[in-house]
């Protein structure tokens, strides 16, 4: 676990819309453009091997992100990588740094979520009620999924894999993202599915 104190006050942020992260969280990654091989390279080599994951709005970014470790890396035999970021804890962007490096680099402010350095817990939540209006999303979608591994996982482990893993659109993923913790992020995350429900599996977009 990293301390508080550990945390970079700059890091290089990759802007992927619809891509979100979350503390502890596993997130997948294909790395092939040459700014980001070379923000690859360079993570691994500093002391933290971290990368701010970022969403892009317009040609400005969303002032919240998620960090994340490098933990794991392999080359294919075109140069191209396949990475694994382990969620470190999410943060607010201070101010872009200029440099001669090729991606973008922010300055972060850590303190917006102290508590993210430990697992949290939804003791109000309806597990029952939220698998079966998954349930109904997931067939409305055509979607599958391991149930057995989603009726027995921890609360932060589900609440957050859902949240990264269905497809709503960049927006609907940032509000999740920014839900304050993880009592929040189960609200907004059953609102979405049960609006997409409802809407009959149309790509509408909360306002």
């Amino acid at each position: 676990m990293m301390l508080m104190t550990d945390l970079p006050e700059t890091i290089a942020l990759f802007p992927l819309p619809g891509a979100i992260l979350f503390p502890r969280a596993r997130l997948p990654l294909h790395i092939f453009e040459p700014r980001y091989l070379t923000m690859l390279a360079d993570a691994l080599k500093s002391d933290h091997r971290m990368i701010g994951m970022i969403q892009p709005r317009g040609d400005q970014l969303h002032q919240v992100g998620c960090a994340g470790r490098v933990t794991s890396f392999s080359e294919t035999e075109d140069g191209r990588y396949m990475i694994t970021l382990t969620g470190v804890s999410r943060f607010r962007v201070v101010e872009e740094v200029a440099g001669f490096q090729p991606y973008r680099r922010a300055r972060i402010d850590w303190q917006t979520y102290p508590a993210e350095r430990r697992a949290e817990t939804d003791p109000g939540m309806d597990r029952d009620k939220l698998l079966a209006d998954l349930s109904r999303y997931f067939k409305q979608r055509q979607l599958g999924v391991d149930w057995g591994a989603l009726k027995t996982a921890e609360d932060e482990l589900m609440i957050n894999a859902l949240s990264m893993l269905c497809p709503f659109g960049p927006e609907e993923k940032q509000a999740l993202l920014e839900a304050p913790d993880l009592v929040a992020r189960r609200k907004v995350l059953q609102t979405l599915i049960s609006f997409a429900v409802q809407s009959g599996g149309e790509d509408e977009v909360l306002q």
